[in-house]
């Protein structure tokens, strides 16, 4: 890999540009110590200039939400015809949107929570409370609200009592213009990873999420000490097993490439359910794919510098 230079994409402009310039900086050091010639560049107004001027080998893109990861950047690489790390545009679209790509699971067959997708406007035309009151009889209590696109949490709130509702309701809204209402399902939340190789994707070990609040929110990911992580997850050998399957599911039927992140509840009743996937998962020292690649005994920038050459021979 020592002739291989790379262009590490992070920063952008959405709500999550912290986070991704966490992840950037934690990948281009993980990628220098794998051999890799790395430069970090931010996704802003100097991209495309720069890309014609000064042309990569391949980028990786460690971008978290808005244009990094409902296909928008991909798209442009694309139209360059720059090898990149990551899903294809189109793919990256179908994964962004929650309902979406719910909607594909629950029809593959595969088990999510009962869900209801609910624009601003609804709120407003029909009156809030007869909507938030039709909400709780139609899926009952307790509810997981969250954006219908996004990513870290932000926004996302579990509600026990109906009174909980409207204040949660308006900071969802802060985020997007469109809540996702779920069935809350109490159990063991667990995030896997998927990378492809040669052989096709695998499940890295599940990581097990003991947010010592609860919930596992934006402050909970991203403050080191607020959650509690297992890897591999407390799980029974066959649970374990089948959130492996479920997450290699997501990945296929969803049309996700290089890797991804499906997390996952394991319920008290032991089913186990799909919350969302994520085609851009985060890198950070709190992060939980370099957890389960740790975990794996896999080197975490051997395994970003082995998919660089994967991106490169699809070229």
């Amino acid at each position: 890999m020592s002739d291989r230079w790379v262009a590490v994409l992070s920063g952008g402009l959405s709500h999550e540009r912290d986070v991704s310039l966490r992840s950037g900086r934690r990948l281009s050091a993980a990628l220098r110590s794998a051999g890799v010639t790395v430069e970090e560049w931010d996704a802003d107004a100097e991209l495309l200039s720069r890309l014609g001027a000064d042309r990569p080998d391949a980028v990786v893109v460690a971008l978290h939400g808005g244009e990094g990861e409902n296909g928008a950047v991909q798209a442009v690489l694309e139209m360059r015809g720059i090898p990149f790390v990551g899903t294809d545009s189109r793919s990256c679209r179908r994964a962004w949107d929650k309902p979406s790509a719910k909607a594909e699971i629950a029809a593959a067959g595969l088990t999510t929570p009962d869900w209801i997708v609910l624009p601003h406007s609804t709120f407003r035309s029909l009156g809030a409370q007869a909507v938030l009151d039709a909400m709780v009889e139609r899926l009952g209590l307790p509810l997981m609200l969250k954006p219908d696109q996004g990513g870290s949490a932000l926004g996302a709130r579990v509600v026990r009592t109906a009174e909980e509702l409207p204040a949660a309701m308006v900071g969802v809204l802060a985020y997007g213009d469109a809540v996702l209402v779920e069935r809350f399902v109490e159990g063991t939340e667990v995030a896997v990873g998927v990378i492809d190789t040669a052989d096709g994707p695998i499940a890295l070990p599940a990581v097990e999420i003991d947010p010592a609040g609860g919930v596992y929110d934006y402050t909970a990911r991203y403050t080191a000490g607020l959650t509690t992580f297992h890897t591999p997850a407390r799980l029974p050998e066959a649970q374990a097993a089948e959130v492996g399957e479920l997450a290699v599911a997501a990945h296929r039927l969803l049309g996700l490439r290089d890797v991804s992140r499906t997390d996952a509840v394991v319920g008290t009743d032991g089913r186990v359910h799909f919350l969302e996937v994520n085609v851009s998962p985060g890198l950070t020292e709190t992060s939980l794919l370099p957890m389960a690649i740790e975990a794996a005994d896999r080197s975490f920038g051997k395994v970003f510098a082995e998919l660089i050459e994967r991106a490169i021979a699809r070229a």
